[in-house]
């Protein structure tokens, strides 16, 4: 990454700066986005990051909370606008993938009664960065579900965590296997046509991997919150949400069709 200014922009910090912190991003002027470093032996992660291979340009969120992470009510981590439960391991450490387009990003942390702590702004200057023109993110409320996002294109295409890229350009960026995500399939340049949106409540994730006991559940209905957003980052921004309620093991909800 190549700093332009060394300067953070709007940086708050409304509880205590030693409880808090926010290692990536800087704020200011970037180029190039951020560094990758979930390879880094010294990083310790609460969850295992899978590279799906379609979106080379992902970065990372990384930081660390004053308590332990596994304690309810949670923090929410609020990128672009777009909440997600967040989650730390047992020394408050968190990381979450996320690919920016150019121009005004910004990256915020909430306290379970919903007031920022942390919030960094930060302009994307490399103009050969892509945008993101229609991206869906995913994200759920228990820790231990695994919930996948299936998007089908109009050509009949399918992308999900078993075919992540495909042939028109659209495909799932990085995601975590466990944890509350987010799940994010974006497309720069979208065709025209009908598009579905689709989750699956896959099954969960314990001290001993992936098993489909649905009485370990830690809610009796996982909520899943499905964002659409249309030519982020831009004057044309629009988004939608949708609340899906997940009750079942293999639940599979059709949460939007639309048309491009």
């Amino acid at each position: 990454m190549r700093t332009l200014s060394a300067a953070l922009l709007g940086l708050a910090a409304l509880l205590p700066a030693a409880s808090q912190t926010l290692e990536t991003p800087a704020g200011g002027w970037n180029r190039a986005g951020l560094v990758d470093r979930s390879e880094e032996p010294a990083v310790n992660y609460p969850y295992a990051l899978i590279d799906r291979g379609v979106q080379r340009n992902r970065t990372m969120i990384r930081g660390r909370l004053a308590a332990a992470g596994k304690q309810r009510p949670f923090h929410t981590l609020v990128v672009n606008g777009n909440p997600t439960p967040l989650y730390t391991d047992d020394e408050g450490r968190f990381a979450r993938g996320y690919t920016f387009g150019r121009g005004s990003n910004s990256v915020e942390i909430r306290s379970p009664s919903g007031k920022a702590v942390k919030r960094v702004q930060y302009y994307e200057a490399d103009s050969s960065r892509p945008q993101p023109v229609l991206r869906v993110i995913a994200a759920w409320d228990d820790n231990q579900a695994e919930i996948d996002l299936h998007v089908v294109t109009p050509d009949g295409q399918h992308a999900y965590w078993m075919h992540p890229a495909l042939t028109n350009g659209g495909g799932l960026d990085v995601d975590s296997v466990d944890g509350p995500g987010p799940e994010m399939f974006t497309m720069t340049a979208p065709m025209r046509g009908a598009y579905q949106v689709w989750v699956n409540y896959w099954g969960n994730f314990g001290s001993e991997g992936y098993h489909f006991d649905a009485s370990t559940r830690q809610r009796p209905i996982i909520t899943t919150r499905v964002t659409l957003i249309f030519n982020e980052n831009t004057g044309r921004e629009r988004r939608e949400e949708f609340v899906i309620p997940l009750r079942a093991l293999g639940e599979l909800t059709l949460v939007k069709s639309f048309r491009l």
